[in-house]
């Protein structure tokens, strides 16, 4: 259940605001009468717009974090970056901030030098009073563990970097994993991942605000498998042609899924969409 790349650092940015529940205009009107165009949103403005739901015991909610091109490319030249934004990055680490637990494929990890999540002042009084730790686990999807354990991502996480991977992973690299300091949790019968099971085991830790940031394959047997409850989804005002993967890739469904929109953000031309699963 490895990944195609898609991977992106939080920066900074600005960011204009319209409310999906209003008219695009309506929306807009609304957010200029209360000064919100034209200036930059602060993190605590952002957190408040994308807010987890208020979940139960034993409940949890997976989240995906993705941009697209207008003709619907999920990156280019193999990297999301080009298609993105200040606020686009912005949105980004906040998205990070409010999350338990960032789940990653391994190619990603891979193409992306990923690095361990890090602790940010401007959160940690909404973590802390969510009862969440510092900073968000990273879990990475691998059925190989054909990983680099001497990343930062293994060697200097705040808290142990999570591998999820099946019962028939090669034993002698799970072994390797553990000696890295990493936690490996088995989420499948077979050597593989099964997203059901993953979703479960890492809400069994009780990480179930729940945050992917891809790649394209891994958001695509997340979906498959029905487990996707929200997808955040940068709209680029960017054409690339080309042969890119776009967002969600692998098997298809039977019958495509309905997502209602939550919110919508715009700046400069790029939208920032919310849509929840109905």
């Amino acid at each position: 259940m490895d990944s195609g790349a898609i991977g992106r650092d939080a920066t900074s940015g600005g960011v204009t605001a319209g409310d999906a529940t209003d008219s695009w205009a309506t929306g807009r009107d609304a957010a200029d009468r209360e000064g919100l165009l034209d200036r930059e949103w602060s993190l605590d403005e952002l957190a408040d717009a994308y807010p987890y739901p208020a979940l139960a015991p034993g409940e949890s909610w997976l989240r995906a974090n993705m941009v697209s091109s207008l003709d619907g490319a999920g990156q280019h030249d193999g990297r999301s970056q080009p298609l993105s934004s200040d606020s686009d990055m912005r949105i980004f680490g906040t998205l990070r901030g409010l999350a338990d637990v960032i789940v990653v494929g391994a190619q990603t990890v891979r193409q992306e030098g990923y690095r361990p999540a890090r602790a940010r002042d401007a959160f940690a009084a909404r973590r802390a009073a969510a009862g969440q730790g510092s900073a968000p686990v990273i879990a990475v999807v691998s059925a190989s563990l054909g990983l680099d354990f001497t990343l930062p991502l293994f060697t200097e996480p705040l808290v142990p970097t999570l591998i999820l991977t099946g019962a028939e992973a090669p034993a002698a690299r799970v072994a390797e994993a553990r000696a890295a300091g990493a936690e490996v949790v088995i989420a499948g019968e077979g050597p593989g991942v099964e997203p059901a099971r993953a979703v479960a085991a890492l809400a069994e830790r009780g990480l179930r605000r729940q945050l992917t940031e891809g790649g394209p394959r891994l958001l695509g047997q997340f979906v498959a498998a029905g487990v996707l409850d929200e997808l955040c989804l940068t709209v680029s005002p960017t054409m690339t042609a080309g042969a890119a993967q776009r967002i969600a890739g692998g098997p298809s469904v039977a019958v495509p899924q309905r997502f209602a929109m939550a919110s919508l953000l715009e700046e400069a031309g790029f939208l920032f969409t919310r849509y929840r699963r109905i």
